[in-house]
């Protein structure tokens, strides 16, 4: 068995060329696996597309490619369902005080956890022992002051099982598992039987990718000239939402509303979060150019998306019902 384990950042956004959605996928791609398994999803995740609400980026590239290539993937956590528990015993935590003064205790954990999931990162680096140890002590500093259970969404007791799943496995293939637990699966995992991520020379889709991550996290820091030239030279229907929301964001509204216009008539469905994103601010700007029955179909069309973002279904609803105005400082 050859087995290549891959943490995924889910919500966790690095914004590096080194270590980004595209990068999952390359080194999936590179493994040339016979299967995909996904340690940190159940089969019912996977049928309702859950993953897409839980931001988990790297799926938006790596599911596509896998169904392209005609490989299997398979979900292998069979006790998903245990993960709502976490959130549910914190929710229950916050009603009493001296719940409040519990989980104010352990939010120094996740503090020590940010300098991981915030630095630049290569993907060997997650199998260096002090990213591992930052890892293991947050799931350390969680039992110590609650316990294996719901506060810690079950992961050993979900990556034991996983881990035994695998092991009946004799082909090649490649895990994806959430970074949170992908110390968890190693420490079931024969070092025999399972693979780290090695040195990887990032490919160009992968700086492509670096550009459009930057965009979509805009902040007055960045130098927005650079940028835009940056996202010329990706292209693509990403790219063009992108500098749309760029001049937006620097009141040049007309270059924004025609880049919307072009991007409308082209084919914008991948990634799957693209429509909804794109039609839903297309609407806005619609709105505030005064053609409110441009802006209403676009806003029905956000709402007729088998799948869209909640945010851009929120805007959609709320542009229904009442014309969107930019507020003026």
């Amino acid at each position: 068995m050859s087995v290549l384990v891959i943490p995924t950042l889910g919500p966790f956004h690095i914004l590096h060329p080194r270590y980004n959605g595209v990068t999952v996928a390359e080194l999936v791609r590179a493994h040339q696996p016979e299967k995909i398994f996904l340690a940190s999803y159940g089969p019912e995740e996977l049928a309702a597309q859950r993953w897409r609400d839980q931001n988990e980026i790297s799926f938006f590239h790596v599911l596509p490619w896998a169904e392209s290539a005609g490989l299997e993937v398979e979900p292998l956590d069979a006790q998903s369902g245990l993960k709502a528990e976490a959130e549910l015993f914190r929710e229950a935590l916050r009603q009493y005080p001296k719940g409040q003064q519990l989980l104010s205790k352990v939010e120094a954990l996740e503090q020590g956890l940010h300098w991981v999931v915030s630095t630049p990162r290569t993907p060997e680096d997650f199998a260096q022992e002090p990213v591992l140890q930052a890892l293991r002590g947050y799931h350390q500093g969680h039992v110590q002051a609650f316990g294996e259970g719901p506060a810690t969404g079950f992961r050993r007791q979900r990556m034991a099982e996983v881990a035994e799943r695998l092991r009946g496995f004799g082909g090649c293939a490649v895990v994806l598992v959430d970074v949170l637990e992908y110390p968890l699966l190693l420490e079931y995992l024969p070092q025999e039987q399972r693979r780290l991520p090695g040195a990887h020379t990032p490919t160009e889709p992968e700086r492509q990718r670096s550009v459009l991550d930057r965009a979509w996290q805009l902040s007055d820091a960045d130098d927005w000239a650079v940028l835009l030239q940056q996202l010329r030279d990706v292209e693509g229907p990403e790219a063009l939402y992108c500098a749309a929301q760029i001049y937006l964001a620097a009141g040049q509204l007309e270059d924004a509303f025609e880049l919307l216009e072009e991007l409308v008539h082209t084919d914008f469905q991948h990634p799957a979060y693209l429509p909804g994103y794109t039609l839903a601010r297309y609407g806005q700007l619609a709105d505030v150019m005064g053609q409110r029955d441009k802006a209403l179909r676009a806003y029905r069309a956000v709402l007729g998306l088998s799948w869209v973002p909640g945010e851009a279904r929120e805007i959609a609803q709320a542009g229904q019902r009442t014309p969107f105005r930019l507020e003026r400082a």
